[in-house]
């Protein structure tokens, strides 16, 4: 089966809907996504998107707060499109009918209330009570289902991207992507010469995350088998405070918790933090991640605590309804009862290597989102850039696609499983994918060694064989392309980790405890691939 559009967007987070409503009246588009049109990490966002809104604030202070928490990392080019781009976004959501938090005694000119989170010098995070990225999800998936130039296929998931030294037509870089129907339970070629890896983070390859179970490095796997550059993949970033209880399944408490007055504790009720970083509980992610590790290996405990009982009852269930009511559902009430808290991988502050305008290395081919390496980033994700940078490379995406004449749809091949059986044992991709993450987890953690990152890298590359020749030998299936995704994602996470002889922002190494005075990034390039003949 073939389909044909002009866009083909696989992804529907924040990045890829905003990047399709921007299109969508002049060109036709079809989003793909591995679940419900709201599926993402951006849907799980609570804290909400940093602009520069506040009479107080500038643009030189937010850059110059991105620049801290990066750690010498950040590119300055793209961190000053971003920041400067930053009020363009908000007022584009806004007019797209967002419903962010209003109060009337504020210093934002649009009249919204301005959270501040850890590493933020103002307050600028612009919200919608603790559930942002559902609202901004919520706004803009209802017009994309109506646009009527946008093709939504929900429960599907991409294989591999089509490109043109592979199927006939040399030089012509991505001509769109395999797409497996889970649902029908057969693939489907998407034919678009635009195609962009709106498709997430990686969080899923470790046992513990924040992140949806989509995330599994999707976008990343499918650009490096394409021969994309990507960097940086080392510096995951571990959400300090993730709800610790049986019940929660990648329940995050809002860095705002912390931003509004929250303080972390050990059981016995004393704080931690002040002894770590002079910031205290305002400190950048990756230093509280790493106290809360600390303080919890050195006691041996299985959490710590985020108390922000002090504040008023209705203050809290105003600023934070949600949290408010899970916790509420699990015998949390946090008008009275500290939360309990753990780190969990959150984000990934590397990708796949994009230009100011989204460009790969692969003509047709771009990357927003989670997915894509900026350089905004750097070595640490300040708080609530992300939305924003999705926004900001989403706008920078459509103009670049707009901007180029339409182009004719080459005769692409239709899948091939001529050669492959149905899977006879399904348990195997069971034991993989546990066995994955659990090595990530044991080994690629908050705190690193070389010797722990070779034992992973040898996991992980027996464990490639095995997935690999059972994707030669069967019919693919979601957990199955989910898990080779994973895998190769994983390699190239603990490869970049092992090229990094030094402790920067969020990759901390016991061998190599200092930091390199020379910045540099991690680039690693896949090998040449000859074409079809």
């Amino acid at each position: 089966m073939l389909k044909q559009y002009d866009v083909l967007i696989l992804g529907s987070g924040a990045a890829g809907q905003s990047l399709a409503l921007r299109l969508a009246d002049r060109l036709k588009v079809a989003v793909v996504t591995k679940r419900e049109l709201s599926d993402s990490a951006s849907a799980w966002a609570q804290g909400g998107i940093a602009a520069v809104l506040d009479t107080t604030d500038s643009i030189e202070a937010h850059i110059q707060d991105t620049f801290t928490a990066g750690a010498g990392l950040c590119d300055p080019v793209a961190t000053r499109f971003v920041v400067e781009n930053g009020r363009h976004a908000i007022e584009w959501l806004i007019e797209r009918g967002v419903p962010f938090t209003r109060e009337t005694e504020t210093h934002s000119e649009l009249g919204y209330h301005l959270t501040r989170e850890g590493g933020h010098s103002h307050r600028r995070i612009i919200h919608a009570a603790d559930a942002t990225g559902a609202a901004v999800q919520a706004t803009l998936g209802e017009q994309v289902r109506a646009h009527p130039n946008i093709d939504i296929y929900e429960h599907h998931i991409a294989v591999d991207l089509v490109l043109g030294d592979k199927v006939g037509h040399p030089g012509a870089g991505c001509l769109g992507a395999y797409v497996f129907d889970i649902r029908n339970d057969h693939v489907v070629t998407f034919s678009a010469p635009n195609t962009i890896l709106a498709t997430g983070g990686t969080g899923k390859v470790y046992l513990y995350t924040t992140n949806p179970d989509v995330a599994t490095g999707d976008g990343v796997a499918m650009a490096w088998r394409a021969g994309c550059r990507v960097a940086n993949l080392e510096f995951i970033q571990f959400h300090p405070t993730c709800l610790y209880h049986p019940q929660a399944k990648s329940f995050l408490i809002s860095e705002a918790v912390r931003g509004e007055g929250g303080l972390l504790k050990l059981p016995d009720g004393t704080r931690f933090m002040p002894a770590h970083d002079p910031r205290a509980e305002l400190a950048p992610r990756d230093i509280v991640a790493r106290a809360i590790d600390f303080e919890m290996k050195k006691h041996g405990l299985d959490c710590v605590y985020l108390d922000i009982s002090h504040k008023p009852a209705d203050w809290l269930r105003e600023h934070f309804p949600n949290i408010h009511a899970r916790c509420l559902e699990l015998g949390i009430d946090i008008t009275r009862d500290p939360i309990p808290v753990v780190p969990a991988a959150h984000y990934s502050c590397g990708g796949i290597v994009t230009d100011l305008a989204a460009r790969t290395d692969v003509p047709g081919l771009y990357s927003v989102g989670e997915s894509a390496f900026t350089g905004l980033h750097g070595a640490n994700r300040l708080a609530s850039n992300s939305l924003l940078e999705c926004l900001v490379f989403g706008e920078a995406a459509a103009l670049d696609i707009l901007s180029k004449p339409k182009m004719p749809h080459p005769p692409l091949p239709t899948w091939d499983e001529s050669r492959v059986t149905d899977a006879d044992e399904e348990i195997v991709i069971t034991h993989n994918w546990a066995e994955l993450r659990r090595a990530m987890w044991d080994y690629v953690g908050i705190v690193r060694t070389t010797k722990r990152l070779q034992r992973a890298q040898h996991r992980i590359r027996l464990l490639a064989r095995e997935i690999n020749e059972f994707y030669s030998h069967f019919r693919v299936s979601n957990n199955l392309i989910e898990l080779r995704n994973l895998v190769v994602t994983a390699d190239l996470i603990v490869r970049c980790a092992l090229k990094r002889n030094e402790s920067r922002g969020l990759h901390h190494s016991r061998d190599y405890p200092e930091t390199l005075a020379q910045p540099r990034n991690t680039v690693l390039r896949p090998p040449l691939r000859k074409p079809a003949a």
